[in-house]
């Protein structure tokens, strides 16, 4: 049993839009993630998605609004909802998921980041 420090983890990757495995708890993995940028449409059919803000700020675009997050603040994207993240500045989040979900959803591409990548 260890102390996982977020700002140690995130020191550790550079790449944007590939999440790190940092913990699980039961079937669920916590993630780092950095973005910046646009994301793509996608959704998650079997599963909610949450979005931790650690530093900076970030916005979701779903089909009829766009939410802000800023550092500290969460959201919980409710299974099968289509939603675009994207950041103007590097942004530092947190998400938590189930083990085995894919980034990019239901679309493939190449932002569609390596699953279960430790570090």
């Amino acid at each position: 049993m260890s102390v996982v420090n977020f700002a140690e983890k995130f020191d550790l990757f550079s790449d944007l839009w590939s999440p790190k495995v940092i913990a699980e708890m039961n079937d669920y993995q916590f993630k780092l993630v950095k973005i910046q940028g646009e994301f793509v449409w996608h959704d998650h059919s079997d599963t909610d998605e949450v979005f931790i803000v650690i530093e900076g700020s970030m916005k979701i675009e779903f089909e009829e609004r766009t939410l802000t997050l800023s550092a500290g603040e969460m959201h919980v994207v409710p299974k099968g909802t289509r939603h675009k993240p994207y950041a103007e500045q590097e942004c530092k989040v947190m998400l938590v998921e189930p083990r085995g979900v894919i980034n990019t959803g239901d679309v493939r591409g190449e932002l569609t980041a390596e699953n279960d990548a430790w570090i």
